[in-house]
């Protein structure tokens, strides 16, 4: 402390100082001409300063290192350290990450390892102890984690609090279980996270009352508004599969701004190098008539203070020198990153290795029982069956019911004039033998099948076909490489991308799977005739989703989400 005020008294020269910058100000939305001073990792003072580095900027903006509020490392596909290598290029310096992928496969295993990998790489990575695993009673996870486990990392400097709450039923209904987590938080004054699509009315003042005080679920105005009257926080999401920022952008105010931050939730690679991360939500705000230092507010200091970080999210004395130079405040082109004073990204390439991760406690976790083509038949009572309507680019589905083709012993038959493929989830933790079945509408597959290992939240393997056989193909697959992604045609194996970490993330570099993922999505496309306006995978791995509406597919039914209630698939 003695040497940083004597840094900021001019008694003693700083460590680094960048000249001729235009500072942004997010606590006063100004921006001033100037210098910024850095000593050990921490700004000094805003103002004229000499150092034992002296860096021109020729009048770049300088803005503090950008913060995801809510993400879930594991949809990268890649190692935390390689996550690394994909976002702190784009501005991002600080994530907050709920791991309930891993933990619903792993356990605490699986959240240690997330912890352990993500040390010593120039990216603050903080943890929301996953809340749900699994996510309910409805489906088989690979773990079960309730207070007393999720006590064991409570206290770890890397968990700021409880994650995403997305049984919003046993909340409401006062559940012993879920209470005692949020409870868990509370004690502590540590932050809860939620997860509340379509929740209204007594509904919604309940999971507030329970102490619940975020959401990124939120898909219309209606819904935001509802969450900032009971002074929650919103986490505008803009990921790969569900973006809602062109939508809740238009409900940031004067008054409510404050309580808004940036997330993305779930980002493949592709995406990430090609648009961006929590800089491309920025962008999008302003494209959509947000004022700038408005969304650079809400993607720095509002996350910062949502989650009790004291020390990031603005270019103040004594806060950690997180900084970022970007070219102007409209298209916010990333040209340098300071992570703590020391220049980590440049020109949106990453100026730091990365270990190798040690996988051993996270691999070898597909464990499933036999299979055959038996396996996939789907009894049918008649043909009016109740199937899952996919709307591209929305997490949540619809249930639709639909007239279908019956063959003589009483099964679904696919037929080329019905958009109605089968979908299967098959329990791969406890080799239990479950494999739930049901049908969706709107994927547009034809001559094979689809599968993967990563299936939200219980991350059983999905399989999406048109027939028996291949469907059967993809799932034999998958288990010989540990998990990951396969596309299968007409009794061949086009491709596939393991996914040797708990079967959700590669062990390869960020450009290594991108290219592979790259390749196994044009397949899907070209060879398979996947609806163009559908990520293959990605929409897929939420179709088993049970806590986001309407209809979903779980290990052990067809499960209508709205009443919380498994429902046979035939209509009534």
């Amino acid at each position: 402390m003695k040497r940083l005020i004597d840094v900021a008294t001019g008694r003693r020269k700083a460590d680094l100082v960048l000249q001729n910058a235009r500072i942004v100000n997010v606590h006063t939305h100004e921006v001033s001409d100037g210098s910024l001073a850095v000593d050990q990792g921490v700004i000094a003072g805003v103002g004229a300063y000499e150092g034992k580095k002296e860096l021109d900027l020729n009048g770049a903006y300088l803005l503090p290192g950008l913060i995801d509020s809510h993400v879930h490392i594991e949809s990268s596909l890649v190692s935390p350290e390689q996550f690394a290598r994909l976002v702190v290029p784009r501005g991002t310096t600080t994530v907050i990450a709920d791991p309930h992928e891993i933990a619903n496969v792993a356990g605490l295993d699986g959240i240690r390892y997330m912890i352990n990998a993500a040390k010593g790489v120039p990216l603050d990575v903080y943890f929301m102890l996953p809340s749900c695993v699994p996510s309910t009673s409805f489906e088989n996870a690979g773990a079960e984690l309730d207070a007393a486990a999720l006590a064991e990392l409570i206290n770890d400097e890397a968990v700021l609090g409880l994650g995403e709450v997305m049984d919003y039923p046993s909340v409401a209904a006062g559940d012993a279980g879920i209470l005692a987590k949020i409870a868990l938080a509370a004690e502590r004054n540590k932050p809860v996270d939620g997860h509340g699509p379509m929740i209204e009315g007594r509904g919604l003042n309940a999971y507030r009352a329970a102490g619940i005080q975020t959401d990124h679920e939120c898909s219309t105005l209606d819904e935001m508004r509802d969450r900032l009257r009971l002074g929650m926080r919103i986490l505008i999401r803009e990921g790969s599969a569900a973006r809602n920022l062109s939508t809740l952008i238009k409900g940031v105010g004067p008054h409510s701004a404050r309580y808004c931050s940036f997330c993305t939730d779930d980002k493949q690679p592709e995406e990430i190098l090609n648009e961006g991360h929590i800089d491309h939500n920025l962008r999008l705000a302003i494209e959509n008539g947000l004022d700038p230092l408005t969304a650079i507010q809400m993607g720095t200091l509002n996350a910062a203070e949502g989650y009790g970080l004291p020390r990031k999210g603005a270019l103040v004395p004594g806060f950690d020198a997180d900084l970022i130079v970007v070219d102007n405040l409209r298209h916010l082109n990333v040209q340098q990153v300071y992570k703590k004073g020391v220049l980590v990204a440049k020109n949106q390439e990453a100026l730091f290795p990365v270990n190798t991760p040690d996988i051993r406690s996270v691999s070898g976790s597909v464990n499933v029982a036999g299979l055959s083509e038996g396996s996939f038949r789907l009894k049918l009572k008649n043909d009016l069956v109740n199937v899952i309507h996919l709307h591209p680019g929305n997490l949540i589905t619809e249930k639709a019911v639909r007239k279908v083709y019956v063959d003589d012993q009483g099964c679904f038959a696919c037929r080329d004039k019905l958009d109605i493929l089968k979908l299967a989830v098959i329990e791969r933790h406890k080799a239990s033998g479950n494999v739930g079945l049901g049908l969706v509408e709107g994927f547009q597959l034809k001559g094979g099948a689809l599968a993967t290992s990563i299936a939200h939240d219980s991350h059983n393997l999905i399989v999406i076909g048109d027939n028996d056989r291949d469907m059967l193909t993809a799932a034999e697959a998958l288990i010989s490489c540990g998990g990951g992604m396969c596309a299968v045609k007409e009794g061949t194996v086009l491709d596939t991308l393991p996914l040797p970490i708990a079967g959700l993330m590669s062990n390869e570099s960020a450009d290594q799977l991108n290219q592979r993922l790259g390749r196994i999505n044009r397949i899907a496309y070209d060879a398979l005739k996947v609806n163009p306006q559908v990520d293959p995978f990605m929409s897929l791995s939420f179709l088993a989703l049970p806590v986001i509406p309407e209809l979903k597919l779980t290990d052990m039914g067809l499960f209508d989400v709205t009443n919380f209630e498994f429902i046979d698939i035939n209509a009534e």
